[in-house]
């Protein structure tokens, strides 16, 4: 996306679009060739050279030229293959056989008509707005914008379609007519009096509540049942549920309410037909009112501890960095890959991986192959720890708290295609606990005051619990059953002992393939992880699966489904397409094969959590105690201490309970001044 120009070394092409294709550079596309023609000869030299020999042949008719240094000479001759393979690659060939004129090829007015059913069907309203094909002219009957009226056409009880604005006024809408209303009695009466459709109804919520609106009752938002509907969507807002399901783009003429109104029968048409309705309505909904109020409530950080510790993380930093710099032989900018591979690849000797076209592969999975040449790899890795937890969570955290010292994430309920929350601004379901220094975060997340005390509950191996129970197998529902360690209990099958013989290594070692199963992990990947033969790992896998036989039938079972219907279900009925199976590509069908084995056990466990969450937020209603934080299979409670211990009890017993299962559903439960 450029335009050709007459430049200072000739016709050239002026690149403006291009980034990811063709780097930008001063000179365009012949400085981008000229730079890669000769490794070592630069944009500069390369002009220079050109311009002084002509052409790349008398360039080198004249080599090795006095004229050059030596270093320029070698450069070219190492080079020649390269440069003349870079200069047939760049001639236009004149010579191809066409049947085509340039008449044929001339430039025509766009088919609007055309290119709009095109964009509208791959979903691209960009290229919609960029080419001004959602104007009056392209689809006048999609852009026409009810009229405002001051009173609601239909019956109390009928539903309406809300949008809640800014300045503080609620737009409805009936189909018929757009009203607006304004101030608090207002708003709250039409709420209560009507069936509410929205388009995401815990931002409604929360923007309600700003006001003074208490209001946690919407009947159906568009956004979550398209969510519902299928779950690996790229995006649920209001404009692109708008070019999915109406095949439009949206005008800003026309009220949100009007296209809230215009999806929410299509929308509800396809939950009848996919049997979706229950999930939307039973756990969807009332998840996104619970999920408001703890975003609202917050969780509370102690900030001059986080300070403190911020300046411990950065004092280890430099004392990391000092190592680093001493073994290295002298400073660099650990940061840089570049700088980093140059060190260690080529000035410490080490054996080197992958390498890119801009230098040495660094990454940590590179580096964690390499601990074993050098210690200066340990340094990185913990140097590269620390720095993050120092600028992600110390500085991060403080700089998102607010007046009070509390912290608002926002948890998006359409961020996965398994149905788990995700937490973002900031992500507390990230704060780090496998190493100690990232745990010790969590002694900084308090409760309100001396009062109160917090409350964690951890489902204890929900996903195994789910999948004994689907898969029916009888010897994992016996361990479960029993109160056996299930890793203990895997370990004695798969390595042919008895339980009182396993060894803390082949607890650890069954633990792997335990979750590996669940994720659908093959013997390569297995013997990556554990660091034994894949002949080993391949014996672990078979001596499981013939330890389980059900679950591998299960696993069967459902590749097969997945291949038959497209699509696989949690226990609740929540789907997920897998558009993969039916490709051609073996990767992707492989990909496919893991995510139907594995989604309805994750999924499965995220819909349990969220009926859980459901069910204790509204018994934490008659108790001085609230739910602050949701990660995965964790939930995190604050209490007054008056009441902790039914606050307990209501955590435990909801979590527990939310659904019937072959095997019992346990938790760890515990409290504390902290959440550490």
């Amino acid at each position: 996306d450029g335009e050709w120009e007459n430049g200072k070394h000739g016709v050239q092409l002026q690149v403006d679009k291009c980034e990811e294709i063709v780097p930008q550079t001063k000179e365009g596309v012949y400085g981008y060739l000229s730079s890669r023609l000769i490794k070592g000869v630069g944009e500069k030299t390369a002009l220079k050279l050109i311009s002084q020999f002509e052409s790349l042949e008398r360039l080198y008719e004249a080599l090795p030229s006095s004229e050059l240094t030596a270093g320029v000479n070698n450069k070219l001759i190492a080079g020649r293959e390269s440069a003349f393979l870079s200069k047939e690659l760049a001639t236009i060939m004149c010579d191809v056989p066409l049947e085509l004129t340039l008449a044929d090829v001339a430039r025509r007015e766009l088919d609007r008509a055309d290119a709009t059913e095109l964009f509208t069907k791959l979903e691209l309203s960009t290229f919609i707005k960029r080419f001004g094909l959602n104007s009056e002219e392209t689809a006048p009957e999609a852009e026409a914008p009810l009229s405002f009226a001051c009173t609601l056409e239909g019956s109390k009880g009928s539903v309406v379609a809300v949008s809640y604005c800014e300045e503080g006024a609620l737009s409805v809408c009936d189909g018929k007519a757009v009203c607006r209303f304004e101030g608090k009695d207002k708003i709250q009466n039409i709420l209560n009096d009507y069936k509410t459709v929205c388009c995401d109804a815990k931002s409604l919520y929360k923007a309600l509540a700003a006001d003074g609106i208490e209001y946690r009752s919407a009947d159906i938002d568009v956004m979550l049942g398209a969510y519902v509907l299928n779950p690996g969507e790229s995006g649920y807002e209001l404009e692109k549920l708008v070019l999915r399901f109406l095949g439009k783009t949206i005008s800003d003429k026309v009220d949100p309410s009007q296209y809230v109104f215009e999806l929410y029968s299509p929308i509800l048409e396809k939950l009848n037909e996919t049997e979706s309705l229950s999930l939307l309505k039973d756990i969807e909904m009332p998840a996104a009112a619970v999920l408001a109020d703890m975003e609202l409530v917050g969780f509370k950080i102690d900030r001059e501890g986080i300070k403190r510790y911020g300046e411990r993380l950065a004092e280890l930093e430099r004392e990391l960095a000092e190592r680093i710099y001493y073994a290295a032989g002298g400073e660099f900018n650990i940061n840089s890959p570049k700088q980093l591979g140059e060190v260690l690849f080529e000035r410490l000797g080490l054996p080197s991986g992958k390498k890119t076209k801009t230098g040495y592969s660094t990454g940590a999975e590179v580096l964690e192959k390499l601990r074993p040449y050098s210690p200066i790899i340990e340094d990185i890795l913990d140097y590269r720890q620390v720095a993050k937890l120092r600028s992600t969570y110390a500085e991060g955290l403080l700089r998102q708290a607010d007046d009070s010292g509390r912290i608002h994430t926002t948890f998006k309920q359409t961020g996965t295609a398994t149905g788990r929350l995700s937490s973002t601004e900031p992500n507390l379901q990230n704060i780090p606990i496998k190493t100690e220094l990232g745990h010790e975060f969590r002694r900084y997340f308090i409760p309100e005051n001396e009062n109160y005390i917090l409350i964690d509950a951890d489902y204890s191996q929900i996903e195994l619990r789910i999948l004994a129970h689907i898969s029916g197998d009888e010897n994992m529902i016996e361990a479960f059953a029993s109160g056996k360690d299930i890793h203990a209990s895997t370990a004695s099958k798969i390595f042919g002992v008895s339980a009182d013989s396993v060894t803390v290594e082949m607890r650890k070692r069954a633990k792997a393939v335990n979750f590996g199963i669940l994720y659908g992990m093959g013997d390569f990947r297995l013997s990556n992880d554990l660091h034994i033969p894949i002949k080993q790992a391949k014996q672990y896998i078979e001596s499981y699966l013939a330890g389980y036989p059900k679950i591998a039938e299960y696993l069967e079972r459902v590749k097969m489904q997945a291949r038959e219907q497209g699509y696989v279900t949690t226990m609740m009925g929540r789907r997920r397409y897998i558009p993969e199976l039916s490709g051609k590509n073996k990767n992707l069908q492989a990909f496919g094969e893991r995510v139907a084995m594995n989604s309805p056990i994750q999924g499965s466990a995220a819909d349990i959590i969220k009926l859980a969450m459901i069910n204790v937020s509204k018994k934490l209603e008659a108790i001085d105690a609230r739910l602050i934080l949701q990660v995965h299979d964790e939930l995190l409670i604050e209490s007054s201490r008056d009441c902790a211990e039914k606050a307990m009890e209501i955590l435990q017993t909801e979590m527990e309970k939310a659904v019937l299962l072959t095997v019992p559903l346990t938790v760890d439960i515990s409290s504390g001044e902290n959440w550490y």
